[in-house]
C-alpha cells in the first residue's frame, strides 16, 4: 500500500528530477532530537541521482526547531532550513545540494551525503589525522563566521536572532529545572540553587557582552558529514548570531568528544582557529581572554546539554541521549576547574552527580 508520503514524494521527485524519475524504495534514517524525520530515497530512471535524502517535518511546516528561539511576532514565511541553506550556499559553505521542496515546505529533497559523520571517521585515527580532519571542520566554521558575518544580510533569519542574555539564562534554567529539580531522587536546596543562578547570571552577562558573529549553533562532529574527501555541514536551521567561541566549543566539547580530543589536541585546534580567524580578517583579540571566553562558552553549552538530555528523557520519552550525560558532566567538572573563579560550583554539584565527586 502506497503511503501519503510516498505519493507526495513521487510528485516532488518528478518535479525535481524529471518525469521519468520515480521512487523505488524509502528507508528511514536515524533522526535527531527534533520533530524532523529523515529517509533515504532510492530513485529509478534518474540520470542525476541514485539516491537522495528526504527531510520531512511533522506538524506545521514553519516552526523553528528549538522552541526557545521562537521569538518572532509573526511566523517565518520560509522554512528556516531553506532560508539558511540559501545563505550558506551563497558564501561557499559545503552544504547538501537542494533538489526541491514541496509547496507547503513539509518535504525537502536533499543530496545524499552518506552515513559517515566526522565523528565516525575519526574513530581509530591518529592524533595527527584527527587534527587534520578537524582543521577542515574549522575551515568551514570560519567561512560561516568570518565571510558570513562580512556579508551580513538581515533578510536572512539567522541575522534576525542572537544568543542574548535571555537565551543564556533560559538554557541555564533548563539545567536547574531538569537536571536538578525534576530529576528523580534529587533534592537541592534553595540556597544552592541561588548560588548556581548567581554564577550562571555572571557567565551569561559576560557572554552577552561579546561581539557576536554568524554562528551555526549546533556545530558538532555529528552534524558534519564526510563526503568525497570534504567536510559538509548539516542541521543548520537554528543559525543565529553568537560569540565566535560558541561554535568552536561545540566542535571540541560535545557528548563524548573527550575520547578523541585530548587536552593537547584541543589546544592545537584552538590555536589553529585563533590564527586562521585573524588571517581571514576576523576581529583581532587577545588569546588569553579569548580562551577564557571559550571556556565559558563550553561550560554554558554543557550545562544546557545536560539539562536537555534529561528533558528529552523525562518529557519527550527519548532516553537514548542519557548515555552522553556522564562524559558531559566529567568535562563540566574539568572546565569548572580551568575557568577562573568557577571551581566553587563543584562542591554544590558534587552531591547530585557522581562525576563531580
Amino acid at each position: 500500500m502506497t503511503s501519503t508520503l510516498e505519493i507526495k514524494l513521487n510528485e516532488e521527485i518528478r518535479r525535481a528530477l524529471g518525469p521519468a524519475a520515480r521512487l523505488a524504495a524509502l528507508s528511514p534514517l536515524a533522526g535527531d532530537a527534533s520533530s524532523r524525520r529523515y529517509y533515504r530515497a532510492r530513485i529509478e530512471n534518474s540520470a542525476q541521482n541514485e539516491s537522495l535524502v528526504v527531510m520531512e517535518l511533522a506538524g506545521s511546516a514553519l516552526p523553528l526547531s528549538s522552541e526557545e528561539l521562537a521569538i518572532f511576532s509573526e511566523a517565518p514565511k520560509e522554512l528556516p532550513f531553506l532560508n539558511v541553506h540559501r545563505f550558506f550556499k551563497s558564501i561557499g559553505v559545503r552544504v547538501p545540494d537542494l533538489y526541491g521542496a514541496s509547496a507547503d515546505q513539509t518535504v525537502v529533497l536533499l543530496e545524499d551525503l552518506g552515513d559517515r559523520s566526522l565523528w565516525d571517521l575519526a574513530q581509530g585515527l591518529s592524533a595527527d589525522d584527527i587534527y587534520s580532519w578537524y582543521q577542515r571542520a574549522i575551515d568551514q566554521l570560519l567561512l560561516i563566521q568570518v565571510e558570513g558575518t562580512r556579508r551580513r544580510d538581515d533578510a536572512f533569519i539567522a541575522f534576525q536572532q542572537r544568543f542574548d542574555l535571555r537565551l543564556y539564562l533560559w538554557e541555564f534554567e533548563h539545567f536547574i529545572e531538569y537536571a536538578l529539580e525534576k530529576r528523580a531522587g534529587v533534592s537541592v536546596t534553595e540556597s544552592d540553587k541561588g548560588r548556581l543562578r548567581e554564577s550562571f547570571a555572571a557567565i551569561a552577562r559576560r557572554l552577552d557582552s561579546l561581539t557576536p558573529c554568524l554562528s551555526h549553533r549546533d556545530y558538532h562532529s555529528w552534524n558534519l558529514m564526510v563526503h568525497e574527501g570534504a567536510v559538509a555541514v548539516i542541521d543548520f536551521q537554528d543559525a543565529l548570531l553568537a560569540p565566535p567561541q560558541y561554535d568552536l566549543a561545540s566542535l571540541l566539547n560535545d557528548r563524548e568528544t573527550d575520547r578523541l580530543i585530548s587536552a593537547d589536541l584541543e589546544s592545537r585546534l584552538f590555536d589553529y582557529f585563533f590564527a586562521q580567524r585573524e588571517a581571514l580578517g576576523g576581529p583581532p583579540a587577545d588569546r588569553g581572554e579569548f580562551f577564557d571566553d571559550y571556556l565559558l562558552s563550553a561550560l554554558q553549552r554543557d550545562f544546557k546539554v545536560v539539562g536537555r538530555f534529561y528533558y528529552l528523557d523525562v518529557v519527550k520519552g527519548k532516553p537514548g541521549y542519557k548515555k552522553y550525560i556522564p562524559p558531559t558532566l566529567r568535562r563540566l567538572r574539568r572546565n569548572l576547574e580551568r575557568a577562573p573563579g568557577l571551581g566553587k560550583l563543584i562542591p554544590i554539584l558534587a552531591p547530585h552527580f557522581e562525576e563531580f565527586q
